[in-house]
Parts: structure tokens; sequence; C-alpha cells
């Protein structure tokens, strides 16, 4: 894996290159190995929301590779106190989030870019900002907590509207958790990731 020493310039290039490599990545992961990881980041998601008792949690609905698997959403769900609420994103036209409600898997519908968006009513772009927890998608997270995502900005305009005492965790594949990732000025870290063999770790306040 690339990897880009402390104080180098960034470009767009690095990470697209950087975002090349992990994909490739994690498509040659033998496919038990990501039914077994999908497993250990879902458990280890359901101890922690069972341990905070959040009111509102948003996740979102893993795609392909991405860790935590297609029942991600059911299992955050069925986790959460009574009278909680998992909000999950909706892609908007300017690559923005708006949120809705989770209501199982057949409020569902087929979205944009391989997506599964709920198909209720939209709580509005600052719905994120109430969430107890944040759940994230990334392709890698450094060890101040920014993170690579796909490159739409969608998720790092979302994090700029949660207050910086919410716990917000990214999920992982093993390995993807490095010493730095190229980053931007409008680049929002998270506090936390989980990794299938590590589970949930605290990343350093920056």
């Amino acid at each position: 894996m690339p990897e880009f020493p402390k104080g180098a310039d960034v470009t767009v290039g690095d990470k697209a290159d950087l975002r090349r490599s992990l994909l490739a990545r994690r498509h040659a992961l033998p496919a038990d190995t990501r039914v077994e990881a999908a497993t250990r980041v879902r458990a280890e998601l359901v101890d922690l929301v069972r341990r905070l008792r959040p009111q509102r949690v948003t996740g979102y609905v893993p795609v392909g590779t991405e860790p935590g698997g297609p029942e991600l959403p059911g299992v955050l769900r069925a986790a959460l106190p009574p009278g909680a609420e998992l909000l999950l994103p909706v892609l908007r036209d300017d690559l923005d989030l708006d949120w809705a409600a989770y209501d199982g898997p057949d409020g569902l519908v087929a979205a944009g870019r391989g997506m599964r968006e709920p198909s209720g009513p939209l709580l509005g772009v600052a719905a994120v900002a109430d969430a107890d927890l944040v759940v994230v998608p990334a392709l890698a997270v450094d060890q101040r907590g920014l993170r690579l995502g796909r490159g739409g900005g969608s998720y790092d305009r979302a994090l700029s509207r949660v207050p910086a005492d919410t716990l917000t965790v990214a999920l992982l594949h093993d390995g993807e958790l490095v010493e730095r990732v190229p980053a931007e000025p409008h680049d929002r870290p998270v506090r936390a990731v989980v990794t299938p063999d590590t589970g949930l770790r605290v990343l350093p306040a920056p």
C-alpha cells in the first residue's frame, strides 16, 4: 500500500493513486475473508450501540467490498434502544447527503453509485448534527483521523455539520488504518475506527 511521507505536498493524483490501490486490495480479498470481516465489524458496532444507548444513529448500506456487509443497517437498528432511530444517507444531486429513517430492507430503493437509500421522508442535511453516533464509510483512515473516501466529498460535508464531541466512527478492513493519507483543507476527521481484528479504536485527538 502506498504511504505518503509527513509534510509531503498533496495532490489530487496522490488521492487517486491511493484510492485505486485500496480498492484493488479490497477486491482481492477472498469472499470468506470478507464475510468474516463483516461479521466482526457488525458485532463490534452492536456492542458499541448497546453501551452508548444512542437515540439517533446515522449509518449506511455498504456496497460491494465495503466493510459491514449489506446486513449492517438491520443489525444496527436491532441493537438500538426502544424509541431510537437509525438514519441512512440519501445522495442529493449536488453530492451532499440528506437523511431519512431506516424502516427495514423493504423501504430501501436503488440509487446512484450502487447505493441503496431509504424511500421515506427526507429530514434535511442538518439531521446528522443531532446524531449521538455517526458511522461512516472510508477506504482508509490515518492516525489523525483523516479519512480517504470515494472522492465525491459527500461525507466531508456531512461531518462538517457534526459537533466535535459526537462519536464518529469509520468502518475499515484490516490494514486500512494507515500512518498518513493525503489531506486537503476540506477533509474532516473521524474520532474512531472499527476493524475486524482490533475492533473499536479511538484515535488521538488532533
